[in-house]
């Protein structure tokens, strides 16, 4: 049984194990992507001049802004009881919402595209870009819209001369746009066959295209680019495009803005729109107008004919029986009778109008309603209900061209309307019957005074029976006309009651693309990219880097770092004594005064997780700098498998330790002089069928035993221990054990062997060392760095300088 040290705790096992504080992380993590600040500031310069040419060739984009005064609807008379009646037939509505809605409206934009004449655009080539062309145009295309059209692609025009041009098809993506079905357009996916050349003013016609080309001022040789849209794509998009907004919540005035890239365009547009906006509140004035005219023709068409005829009975009657006045008698009834057929009269008109309304509630009509005051009728409740139901089909209308049927707000508005038709309904049926009332009361009234009239004499009782028809129809007629001349007064006099305050105007500066914020989007990007590929290479790495991370992840202390040896030379301590590697390793040999202390003999063993760590590189330069010191030290390769020293020291691996272990040769005839003072060598030997059971033998305790007697330092190169199970017989026979770990080399997961170790395997005195150190990974740490947590190469003449990158070098003086 091999002798093992005492098993302690790992916290306590030496002064270097000290329980630092995360103080200093953030400067870790700074100076972690702070020695990749070359890549980092390449990407943002990249990524300044991506925003910089972003910026020099993306079309600019405008803002067009504009601004509509909405006047307030003052409530009807009546309006207000309904209000508050709590029936909800007249619901109080937002008249500014019901403006912005009118103003975004699909209608509105398709009246207004079509006023302008967009559905053709004109481009022209530059370098990078396309600029739009409007106004004064070199060539002008005419599309029949009434047949299916190619939409969607582009056309290119190339002028020969003023008589011919040639065309081409610039972007074929087309689609086909159905007159019969506006709002659907089918993919085209035939071949487009144009003729190589045509004459302006010609048709250009073929399968679901048909426009002609009419040159305005392009020259020959001149390029021209044009689209043609469709009406319904175009007014949804520009509908979308459009902002409506009130200035704030307590003023009724809307701000019209329409960002575009040609301003003059976005400038026409929202004047346009406007006008067209003002127009339809006007036509929407006038058709009340226009009803009440068409209202009192009616009328007027059937009276006319029985004024003319009453007229000539009169004159007539007059001419046979040479009576032309009635008696001072007969004028009295005459009079009395006129009064009261003049109130009848009226009345029949009345009660005509009442029954069209009727008529127009039972068969759910959609016309414009005439307005009762109109005919003299001025009942203020009924003037409310009718007005209330006109606006209330206005709106649902304009819901309608924007939402289906199944929309809420639609639903919603059809039940207002629904009980405004109502509450009109049984107001009308009311009055209806109290209009057939007073005729039925002017009927009798009537009635009574024609007996008065059987009293007088026969020829002035027909007379004044002719004459009273006359008077009847001259009544109405008088009426009627009078009616006709205030509609029409009042249709020439309306007014949109909503006006524009600001024509729109264009801001002098583009609004996009955002120069400033564009650079610094630019150069955000390019520092994020780096910084986030590091990050993620980083958090992706299963290669051991940091040593601050090595640390924590150690139940053991780290005790040295090693920086990488830049030269061939496999031993520097010996070749180059001022290196920084040779400095590492001195460092590593003082801390051992620490670890082993009072002891004059040391026995020390080196091992890693796998091969290529650099375990047999750290012995063997750990010797070394012992030898240097004046101790007699022996380098003892136990790496049965895979031996390396006799490679490093340019000797024969033809007799070893394998040799000793295996026959009967003492230790002393397989030592072999390193050339160096101070340093002797045992190899590993010929490499033998069962290693593991050769180290397990008495012999090589005794071999050990004797070895220390005769040593100072003995320094044992063993196999890795997560690779073979002899090396965890062998942590007894040392007085310290270290566990090298290569950056960049290691992975992560090998820290948790070497804990294993020490929590389950009982070792004790084992110590972590990183070797090829080369990779700085925070403050303090880094290549060149030699004095374990070292103040790094400098030039005050301790240690040779090693010659890094220039980039490491400003970097190194920036820290």
């Amino acid at each position: 049984m091999y002798p093992n040290s005492p098993q302690v705790n790992s916290s306590a096992q030496s002064p270097f194990m000290v329980n630092q504080e995360d103080e200093i992380d953030l400067k870790v993590i700074i100076f972690n992507y702070l020695q990749y600040w070359p890549i980092i500031l390449i990407f943002m310069a990249v990524g300044v001049i991506a925003a910089f040419l972003f910026n020099r060739y993306t079309t600019p984009v405008y803002k067009v802004e504009s601004s509509i005064l909405v006047a307030d609807d003052k409530p009807s008379l009546g309006t207000d009881l309904f209000e508050s009646s709590g029936l909800g037939m007249l619901q109080g509505k937002n008249n500014i919402e019901n403006e912005i809605g009118i103003l975004k409206s699909y209608s509105l934009a398709e009246q207004t595209i079509n006023a302008l004449g967009l559905n053709v655009q004109y481009f022209q080539e530059d370098l990078f870009t396309s600029t739009q062309l409007y106004g004064r145009v070199p060539v002008l295309v005419t599309v029949d819209w009434t047949q299916p059209q190619l939409v969607g692609g582009m056309f290119k025009i190339e002028v020969i001369d003023d008589r011919s041009f040639h065309l081409t098809v610039a972007d074929d993506e087309f689609a086909v746009f159905s007159p019969s079905d506006k709002f659907f357009k089918s993919t085209f996916e035939g071949k487009l066959e144009l003729q190589e050349v045509y004459s302006f003013g010609e048709v250009v016609s073929g399968e679901n295209y048909s426009f002609k080309v009419d040159l305005i001022n392009a020259l020959a040789g001149d390029e021209i680019l044009f689209k043609v849209s469709d009406t319904p794509s175009l007014a949804l998009k520009f509908r979308e495009d459009l902002a409506v907004t009130p200035i704030n919540k307590q003023a009724s005035i809307l701000t019209l803005s329409l960002e575009t890239p040609v301003r003059r365009l976005g400038q026409d547009y929202v004047n346009k729109l406007m006008d067209m906006y003002l127009q339809r509140e006007l036509d929407e004035k006038n058709r009340a107008s226009e009803n009440t005219v068409l209202f009192i023709d009616q009328q007027l068409s059937g009276i006319t004919d029985s004024l003319r005829f009453s007229e000539n009975r009169l004159q007539q009657y007059r001419t046979e029986n040479r009576v032309f006045n009635l008696s001072e008698e007969g004028a009295v009834i005459f009079e009395r009778l006129q009064e009261l057929e003049k109130e009848k009269a009226q009345t029949e008109v009345t009660l005509k109008y009442y029954k069209t309304l009727q008529t127009y509630l039972a068969n759910n009509q959609e016309a414009e309603l005439v307005a009762p005051s109109v005919i003299g009728i001025t009942d203020p409740l009924l003037n409310s209900l009718v007005q209330s139901l006109s606006e209330l089909q206005a709106e649902q209308s304009r819901l309608k061209a924007n939402f289906t049927d199944q929309t809420p707000v639609v639903r919603e508005n059809a039940s207002r309307v629904q009980n405004a038709k109502r509450a009109l309904e049984e107001n009308v049926n009311l009055a209806a019957q109290n209009t057939q009332d007073v005729l039925a009361d002017l009927n009798n009234r009537i009635s009574m005074i024609e007996r008065d009239v059987n009293s007088l004499p026969q020829t002035e009782r027909n007379l004044l029976s002719i004459q009273r028809q006359f008077s009847i129809n001259e009544n109405i007629y008088v009426y009627l006309l009078q009616k006709k001349a205030e509609a029409e007064i009042t249709k020439a006099a309306n007014m949109p009651k909503n006006s524009v305050l600001d024509y729109a105007k264009s801001g002098q500066l583009p609004v996009a693309p955002k120069r400033s914020l564009n650079l610094l989007i630019g150069l955000i990007i390019g520092m994020i990219l780096p910084i986030g590929f590091i990050t993620a290479k980083d958090f992706l790495n299963t290669k051991i880097e940091d040593p601050k991370e090595l640390e924590k992840q150690l139940k053991v202390p780290l005790i040295g770092m090693i920086g990488r040896n830049n030269s061939d030379d496999a031993l520097p301590v010996f070749n180059n004594p001022r290196s920084t590697v040779t400095e590492s390793f001195r460092s590593l040999r003082a801390d051992l005064a620490y670890l082993s202390p009072q002891k004059n003999n040391l026995t020390l063993l080196f091992t890693s997780s796998i091969s290529g760590e650099g375990k047999t590189f750290v012995s063997m330069n750990m010797a070394s700098v012992f030898a240097l010191m004046g101790k007699k030290t022996i380098l003892i390769g136990l790496d049965l498998r895979k031996p390396r020293i006799a490679d490093d020291f340019n000797m024969v691996n033809d007799k070893g330790m394998s040799t000793c272990l295996s026959s009967n040769v003492s230790w002393k005839d397989v030592v072999k002089p390193s050339g160096y003072e101070n340093l002797d060598v045992i190899l590993s030997g010929p490499i033998p069928p069962n290693p593991a059971e050769l180290l397990l033998q008495d012999k090589f305790r005794m071999i050990v035993s004797e070895l220390k007697e005769e040593y100072d330092v003995v320094v044992f190169d063993c196999p890795p221990v997560g690779l073979v199970s002899e090396t965890k017989e062998l942590f007894g026979f040392a007085d310290v054990n270290f566990y090298v770990f290569r950056q960049g080399y290691s992975m992560k997961g090998n820290s948790q062997i070497l804990n294993n170790l020490v929590e389950k395997g009982g070792v004790s005195k084992i110590y972590g060392v990183l070797n090829d150190l080369h990779i700085d990974k925070g403050y303090g740490y880094g290549y060149g760095y030699g004095y374990g947590y070292g103040y790094g190469t400098n030039s005050y003449g301790y240690h040779e300088e090693v010659q890094l990158p220039w980039w490491k070098r400003a970097l190194r003086r920036h820290k």
